[in-house]
């Protein structure tokens, strides 16, 4: 009897033994993926294509330095089972826990680059910030955005998509493609088009937005613009040209010879952009005007104004006149001063 108590004892020393080490290992394994780890110096951005397996990415991460070693991650991923690892870009820039990682892919944390489109850039100006993304070009997204059809239920007479590009900061990652962002900026349009939808008006959505877009590039002052409007609305009326300078501009960029400032081959330029040449609006937007020069193109000012020139005080405000006499005197005033 006494031999079989001791075997007892044995056992239950044993089970015992064997329940201690579990739990102590169980909290080494948790206390090894809860501990903030960094292993790098600089922020390390990763990529996980789609199909990329669990344990592909734990080796990655061990080999940036992200986590300590490649056995924790997998550790994470039996605690976290019914979890789905995301495919993306990730950037890890502070100390973080196995477990804090592997949540952040389970979650497609992922990490986004900014795109910010000023109000009153065209879409060359956007090209161009593009090409800045070593996963875009901007030549790609030029021949995306000379294709009308995305806005044509809206606006079937716009010649491009130009206008219709809203400016706003855009989070776009590395397999965003040039086509998917144009749509993120016609959508955006879309949508403040339609909140701005509380009265009628008799124009069309293209000649409202191609007004709009030459009253964001006359002036930057959010007061102002309903009165620029309201100049070009009484040209428009009287059959007047709209003599607008960034309408020529745009013509020379159209056709890839714009020098950085206004010669008077511009002014002659027989493009049906150029305003000095040809009476009424343009054929299309010449830039992508934001809120305020939507709405001060849906409801401009009502003044007598037919003209405005720059003041020389670097405001950035303009005189206004209603008769060409007036206008020359401000013109001459701003000259003056400008010497």
């Amino acid at each position: 009897m006494m031999r079989r108590h001791s075997c007892a004892g044995c056992l239950a020393r044993l089970m015992f033994a064997l329940l201690l080490a579990a739990v102590i290992g169980a909290g080494v394994v948790y206390y090894s993926v809860s501990r903030p780890y960094q292993g790098f110096q600089k922020p390390v951005i990763l990529d996980f294509p789609k199909g990329t397996s669990t344990r592909s990415m734990s080796v990655q991460l061990a080999q940036a330095g992200v986590i300590g070693n490649s056995w924790q991650f997998l550790m994470a991923r039996a605690m976290r089972p019914g979890a789905r690892l995301l495919a993306g870009e990730y950037q890890f820039s502070e100390p973080a826990s196995v477990l804090t990682v592997f949540d952040r892919i389970a979650r497609g944390d992922v990490f986004f680059y900014e795109l910010t489109v000023p109000e009153g850039s065209n879409m060359f100006d956007i090209a161009a910030s593009i090409n800045r993304f070593h996963f875009m070009n901007g030549a790609d997204f030029l021949r995306v955005t000379r294709d009308p059809r995305p806005v044509r239920d809206l606006a079937p007479d716009a010649p491009t998509l130009e206008g219709y590009l809203f400016p706003s900061t855009y989070r776009i990652e590395r397999t965003t493609t040039v086509k998917q962002l144009s749509h993120m900026m016609t959508d955006l349009f879309r949508k403040h088009w339609r909140e701005l939808q509380t009265s009628e008006h008799s124009a069309t959505v293209n000649a409202v937005v191609t007004l709009a877009s030459l009253v964001e590039k006359e002036t930057a002052l959010s007061e102002e613009r309903p009165v620029v409007a309201s100049v070009y609305a009484n040209r428009l009326r009287l059959g007047m040209p709209l003599d607008c300078d960034p309408t020529t501009i745009y013509a020379a960029l159209l056709e890839g010879r714009y020098r950085g400032t206004i010669y008077r081959s511009d002014l002659d330029n027989p493009s049906p952009y150029n305003t000095y040449r040809h009476a009424g609006l343009p054929p299309g937007p010449i830039a992508n005007p934001g809120l305020a020069a939507l709405k001060a193109a849906l409801a401009p000012a009502a003044t007598s104004y037919l003209y405005f020139v720059a003041k020389p005080d670097g405001s950035g405000g303009h005189q206004f006149s209603e008769n060409i006499e007036a206008h020359n005197r401000a013109v001459d005033q701003y000259r003056h001063r400008m010497k």
